[in-house]
Formats: structure tokens, sequence, C-alpha cells
């Protein structure tokens, strides 16, 4: 049985809680450097895709006779290269306004239970959530990364059915957000039926985001008290 009262929340975490400072471009290149040889010529963009996605694009901009045939050893040299910038990325990189409040403060409501979908390999994912010791307000075994998918529209279903065989928790649809920074956010938000509030603090701007139809909108997350009346609403 649901618990209507209940919550889930799925956090995105590139532009949405924080900002690697570029490290992640970096690492792909070398990645894909060390699985092929030779780096791509030029850089996607990389907002809301997950890593194999990002992978696959890349190597298509590359002379290679199967392409797809390279991503496990690139994916692979990737989280070797990301978990090794760990340091550069606390270095480098920040946290974003609001969310360490934020995810404290949900952290310690009984009606709320929090967890990660992002595009990032699971490993990169936790990585990059270590450098700022975020991890602690997160269930992030029960989440749902790029490593379980490619494809992110698929990753709602998989992060509820986790809630429901790892922790016998089972969510109304109406009850689950997901939190993102961008129009992918919001897609596999839909393509779940669930909830999404979109924040501002990535590649696009408020009124692109605003003009998505989102069932919520914030330029950042420093006003904590507005983003637990949109989650509990």
């Amino acid at each position: 049985m649901a618990d209507a009262s209940a919550r889930l929340v799925l956090w995105d975490i590139d532009g949405t809680l924080l900002q690697s400072g570029g490290v992640g471009a970096e690492v792909f290149d070398r990645a894909i450097e060390r699985a092929v040889g030779s780096r791509p010529p030029a850089r996607i963009t990389m907002s809301g895709k997950t890593d194999p996605q990002i992978c696959r694009e890349h190597l298509g901009l590359l002379d290679l006779e199967d392409p797809d045939a390279h991503i496990p050893a690139v994916l692979g040299y990737l989280a070797e290269e990301l978990a090794a910038r760990e340091a550069t990325i606390t270095e480098e990189g920040h946290v974003l306004p609001g969310v360490e409040r934020a995810l404290e403060t949900l952290g310690r409501a009984e009606w709320c239970h929090q967890s990660v979908l992002s595009g990032n390999l699971a490993a990169n994912a936790l990585v990059k959530l270590r450098a700022f010791s975020l991890e602690r307000f997160l269930d992030t075994d029960n989440g749902a990364y790029g490593s379980d998918n490619a494809d992110r529209n698929k990753l709602v279903p998989l992060a509820l059915e986790r809630s429901a065989t790892r922790r016998g928790v089972q969510y109304e649809p109406g009850a689950v957000w997901v939190i993102g920074d961008s129009p992918n956010d919001l897609a596999c938000a839909r393509a779940g039926g669930v909830r999404c509030a979109l924040v501002a603090t990535g590649r696009f701007g408020p009124d692109e985001l605003s003009a998505l139809g989102p069932d919520a909108c914030f330029d950042d997350l420093a006003d904590t008290e507005a983003l637990v009346s949109v989650l509990r609403s």
C-alpha cells in the first residue's frame, strides 16, 4: 500500500546540487584517449545526458569502425579518471546555493526520503557527492544512474522499483519528485509519470525552464521553505 503522505525526492547532481569545476569534460577526453588512442575533435553538450550516451556521442565524432564496441572500455577509464580527481573537484568545484540547507532540512523530515537520479555512472555520482560530503544526506544505494541504463527516461521506474523491493516502500506518482536543471530531467520525470521541479543553476535560465511547463521552477535552491512547500503540495 502506498503512503500518500510520503515523498520521494530524486536529485540530479551536476548543475543541480553542485558544479564539478569543469573536471567532467576533461575526464571524458582522457578516458576516450586511453581507450582509442585519440581525443574527440570537439566536445558535445553533456547537460542532462547519461555517461553512456555522452560516451557514444563523443565516439561518434571519431573515425572508428565500430564506435559502440569501445563504450565499456571508455566507461571503465572514465570511472578511474574521475576517482583520481576527487580532490580537484573539491578544490575547483562548488556546492550550489541553498543545496546543503535543503538537503539537511529534507533529511530531517519524516515524510521525505531523498535519493539520486543521475546520468552519471553510480561510481562517478558518489565521487562527486563525496567531494562535498553531500552523500550523507542521500540514499545513494537505491538511486538510479547512467550505469543502470543509457536511456535516462527509463531511470524513474528503476528508482521506484528499488524503493519497493529494497525498502518496502511504494509511492503514489504524485508523491515522487525529480529535481534537476535541464529539459532532460523534465523528460525523464514525465516518462516515469512523476512530478518535476527544475532549478536554473545549470546551463538553462529560469525563463527557458519555466517555458517547458515543469510542476515547479526555481532560480536556485536558496529558499528552503519554498522548496519544502512545493514538495509537500
